[in-house]
């Protein structure tokens, strides 16, 4: 029996599950402008998958990588949610004047 797929799936569904919340508190204390770090970490994430001897850790290392970049669009989204009234706003941080 071969258990590298449900070990995947089982991973994938954490790191999916990690990055809620790593959004919303992006968001709140941050805002969008934390997006670059996103990116940054998405690429590195993906060029360090295509290294990888094993494929568990390269196929979850990919799923890091596009999770990160996923992120991206989850943050401008994140921002629409506040304004909606859906999600808290942090009285504390300063507004962009776009």
């Amino acid at each position: 029996m071969y258990f590298e797929g449900i070990i995947i799936g089982i991973c994938t569904f954490i790191i999916i599950g990690i990055f809620h919340p790593i959004v919303i508190k992006g968001e709140y204390y941050i805002g969008k402008k934390i997006w670059p770090i996103f990116l940054i970490l998405g690429i590195i994430s993906l060029i360090l998958s295509l290294f990888m001897n094993n494929i568990i850790i390269s196929a979850l290392i990919g799923v890091l990588g596009f999770t990160l970049l996923w992120s991206i669009h989850e943050i401008i989204e994140q921002e629409q949610r506040v304004k909606k009234g859906w999600f808290p706003e942090n009285p504390n941080k300063k507004h962009d004047k776009k």
